[in-house]
Parts: structure tokens; sequence; C-alpha cells
């Protein structure tokens, strides 16, 4: 084994020679055992671990004179090897200057650069010449291993092939420019290493292929034309060894821009005087009404996870902070195995004060989604062409001033196409979609708001319209035909809001903390809430909102 940084003979004989210390665990295992055990059966047990501790220094020193022949027999064993795990135990700061593989280009030639990365594919050449390509995020660049007098020796070469995929390697070497342009990486350079040094070494054999996990959907559409044999990477798969399949460009990318969807709705909000906020997720009773949360015993208490901060941002309004948003997680304990739904998920929540009108919180709806498409189109193309060589999907086509309809009017659409549907019910998702399909007809947008829904489907603290107590000063948003917004004027009146809770069978006792913050002078008000997983998932016409949530949570996947 030779580390990044060659030692002194005699401290590397030391290391070797001395036996490696037993941890605590082990330690502790042998006590019980012996605590547990007859006098001739803790001595069995003595001998055995006496063995094997013989048999780990025989290794250990095995290790060394090997390690030592091989240095003896190349002397360019300094420029390659496994790093000892004392120089990654933060043993020293070298200084030395690193450079991010998405960073090499043609301005870097003949240039030296160190550089870290995984080993995506290993191909040998020959015994004296080797390719390997690195991946860091989602860039790559070809590696070439060639023997040379002063650098690469053919042992250098034999050790690089030997290396297991995803390994994790460092490598010092030249940027040269090939006469042809390289398909298999991004990056179109080539580096010349000179140093190869292997940080983590991978299993031989992995549950799934990042190769295989990467494959577009048109690769499989041509593989069976030819008759080609691909392997598929399944769903449930992917998300067993979600470590491994993060590891896809597409993946990559697609968190990528789920972070930039969070950052770009945090600076539209504060550019717009809202303030951020944190509220409780454990509370006593249900934020939304009906029965599915999460239960659970606080010190005695009933208890919930939140459905939504809907609540404390409420109850923030009445505090007198005017505008708020907040960022974390809903939980919602429904049993919903569809392709769009989570137990939990990220919600993005905005509450706000209205002057006259809720279409003041549509508004904000509208330039905030307008603004958020824009970047991403602008800042995030990179990460969109990753997800589309995958995923291919076409464009959000979007208006500059988004269009807006009322609940009666998408009923009549639908109607008008055939579609029966209930005009005081809710839509369900196959009403959705059709409208959207007809809406795009229409107006040539996948992205609208649809508003005044029946008061009967909406939350309890939903505002009654003026007039019609049927309907409901509330709105949804939509991508794609599926919903992404659930928005409405809120009830600031304390006696209308205790009607509407026991209306809707939630134990006003429960929220009675909640109804109190509205008796000391509430100002009319408003807002919404989004979740952040599927506004990732309907911007890029992804089919599962699986793929857009880290690790998910749905009714049957709690690990990883």
């Amino acid at each position: 084994m030779r580390g990044a940084f060659a030692m002194a003979s005699s401290e590397a004989e030391t290391a070797a020679q001395a036996p490696p210390p037993p941890t605590p665990a082990d330690g502790n295992a042998s006590e019980t055992a012996a605590g547990s055990l007859s006098k001739k059966q803790a001595k069995k047990l003595a001998k055995k671990e006496a063995k094997e501790d013989r048999k780990q220094q025989s290794a250990t020193a095995a290790a060394a004179a090997s390690q030592a022949d091989s240095a003896e027999a190349d002397p360019l064993a300094a420029n390659y090897g496994d790093v000892l795990v004392e120089d990654i135990q933060s043993k020293a700061i070298s200084g030395r200057e690193w450079t991010e593989i998405g960073a090499l280009g043609a301005d870097l030639a003949c240039r030296a650069v160190l550089i870290r990365g995984v080993a995506q594919t290993i191909r040998p050449v020959s015994k004296k010449m080797a390719f390997v390509v690195l991946r860091q995020f989602m860039s790559t660049v070809q590696c070439v291993l060639t023997v040379d007098k002063e650098f690469v020796s053919p042992h250098m070469v034999k050790f690089a092939t030997g290396l297991s995929k995803e390994s994790i390697v460092d490598v010092e070497g030249m940027i040269s420019i090939p006469k042809d342009p390289i398909k298999g990486t991004t990056q179109q350079v080539e580096v010349q290493v000179r140093k190869l040094y292997c940080i983590n070494r991978s299993v031989p054999n992995l549950p799934i292929n990042i190769e295989d996990a990467a494959r577009s959907e048109t690769e499989f559409e041509k593989a069976e034309l030819t008759g080609e044999q691909l392997v598929r990477v399944g769903q449930d798969t992917r998300l067993n060894y979600r470590v491994l399949d993060l590891r896809t460009p597409a993946n990559q990318a697609i968190f990528r821009i789920q972070c930039h969807v969070e950052d770009v709705f945090r600076r539209f909000l504060r550019s717009e005087g809202f303030i951020g906020i944190h509220s409780p997720k454990l509370i006593s009773g249900s934020s939304e009404g009906g029965a599915a949360v999460f239960k659970l015993d606080y010190k005695g208490q009933p208890a919930c996870l939140a459905q939504s901060p809907q609540l404390y941002k409420q109850m923030v309004i009445c505090g007198g902070f005017g505008r708020v948003f907040e960022v974390g997680s809903v939980f919602r304990a429904e049993d919903s195995y569809t392709h769009r739904h989570l137990c939990e998920f990220v919600g993005l929540d905005v509450e706000m004060e209205i002057k006259e009108h809720y279409f003041e919180v549509c508004d904000i709806v509208d330039r905030l989604f307008v603004a958020m498409f824009d970047d991403l189109n602008e800042n995030c193309k990179k990460e969109l062409d990753a997800i589309n060589r995958q995923y291919p999907f076409e464009p959000l086509k979007y208006l500059r001033k988004t269009l807006r309809l009322n609940f009666q009017e998408g009923i009549k659409m639908l109607q008008e196409a055939g579609v029966e549907v209930d005009p005081l019910g809710d839509l369900n998702t196959e009403a959705e979609k059709k409208l959207g399909r007809l809406v795009r007809e229409k107006y040539d947008t996948d992205f609208y708001i649809l508003c005044r829904y029946p008061l009967a489907v909406r939350p309890f603290y939903t505002m009654p319209c003026y007039d019609d107590p049927a309907y409901s000063n509330s709105f949804d948003v939509f991508i794609r035909g599926e919903e992404i917004i659930s928005g409405a004027q809120r009830v600031h009146l304390p006696e209308l809001l205790t009607t509407r809770a026991e209306a809707c069978g939630i134990d006003v006792k429960t929220i009675a903390s909640y109804i109190d913050s509205f008796r000391y002078g509430a100002p009319p008000h408003g807002g919404f809430g989004i979740g952040l997983e599927r506004v990732v998932m309907l911007f890029c016409a992804l089919n599962n909102i699986r793929k857009t949530s880290l690790f998910p949570r749905d009714p049957q996947r709690l690990v990883p």
C-alpha cells in the first residue's frame, strides 16, 4: 500500500510491524463472551482469537513485503498506489491546488492539474496503455496512461486497470487536446496521467451499474429495434440503492434544479418584502382537517406531525409580520399510491395581508413563477440538457401574464369536451389533465390559475365568496395539467372560523390557540402552499415524483 506522499522506509516498516490496536467494540464483545462462557470455553475462545491475531499480523507483514518488493521492482512506484488511511485522516494541509473536472478546458492545455473523481469507466488498451474516465458531479474527463521512462510504468498501468468502478481516485497530469472529439465525456480535453492514487476502493460488484441507471428511453427504443439486450433499472431498485442512483447525470441535475427553485423562491419573496419563518412540526391537532395525520405520543399528550405550517403562518400574520414564507417538511398520512403523492415532502408556503382582494395573492404567484421559469431556462441550461438526455421532454409553455380562469369556466370547458364532472365537486386527476390539454390548445400555455373553487372541497379556514357561499375565495395552480399550488383568502373572523372547523369535523379544542389568535385584531390575509418536488417534476415533465425526492417517503417506503 502506498500513499500520495511517499513515506520513509523506516516509517513504513514500523507501521507494517505494529499490530492493529483492538477497537473498543472488539474488546467489549470479548469481555461479554468470556463472562457468559465456562472456563474451558473461554480458554478455547482466547486461543481462537490469538490465532486470528497471528493470521492478521502475518497478512500485514506479507502486504508490507509485497509493497517493498514492488517498490524495488518499479522505480516509479511512488507515482501510484492506494493511499494509506493515515494520509486521509486530516494529517496535513499540503497547499496543493485542485481543479474541478468541469473546469478542464482548452485554456489549460499543456498545464499540470490535480483532480479528484470517481472512476466511471476503466479501459485497458495494452500492457503499456489504458484509459480511465473520471467523473465529478455532472462532468467527466478522459485520463490517459501511457508507459514512459519518467512517470508511468507497466505496473502503474496494471494498477489503474485493476481499480474497481466507482472508486475515488486522485490524478495528477498534463492537459492535452485530442485531434478528434471525445464522444464519451463532457470535457473535450484529456489528462496525460503522471500520478494516480486510489483514495477509496468501491466493491468490485456493484448492485446497479451507473451506465445502466443513466440510460435514456431513446436508447431502449433503439435497442428494441436492433434486438440488443439492455439492462433497465426499475424504480424500486433505484431507490433501494439510491446512493448509486443519485450519481447519474440526470439525478445530479434534478437536485441542482430543485436547489435553484428553492433559491429563486426565497430571493423573489425577500425582494417583495416577505420574511422567512420556521414553524413547529409537532402539533396538538390537525392543521388541514381530516384523518390523514401521523399521530404520536408527545410526553403523554396526543400529538401529530404538521400537515402544513398553515395555522402558524396565519398566527404570525396576526402577530404583525405582514408577509411571511417558509420552506420546510410537510407530512401527509394519506394512502395515496400515485405518481405524484408522498407522505413527506418539502413545502414552500406563503402568507400575506390582503388589502382588498385575494387576487393580490394570485399576483404574487404570477410574478413568482414567471421569474422562476425564466431563471431556470436562463441559468440551468446544462442541468436541463442532462435531464433531457435521459428523460426527453418539451420545454414548458407559459405566458408573460399568467392565465386566470374561474372554476365554473373550467367546468364548462370540460363539459363541452364531453367530460362528466360534478360542478360543485373537486376535479380528479383525469379531469385536471384533460383541462390542462384543453387550456394548452386554447390559450397555448401549460401554466395557469383556476380560481373560485367550491367551498365544500376546501379546508375549513377558507373564506367563502361574498356573492355565493357555495364557492370560495380560493385557487389552484397547474403545470402540465397537474396541481402544484393550493391557495386562498383565509377566514380571519373567530366565530366563522369556529363554525367552519366544526363543520369539517375538527375538534375545536385542539386548535383553540389558533382561533384565539384572531380575537385580538386580525387583518384580512391569504396565502398558498407549493410542493417543491412536484414543481420540479412537472417543470421537467418527469413521470414520477420519486425522481425529484432525494429519499422518498411514500406509504410503502421508509428506507433508505
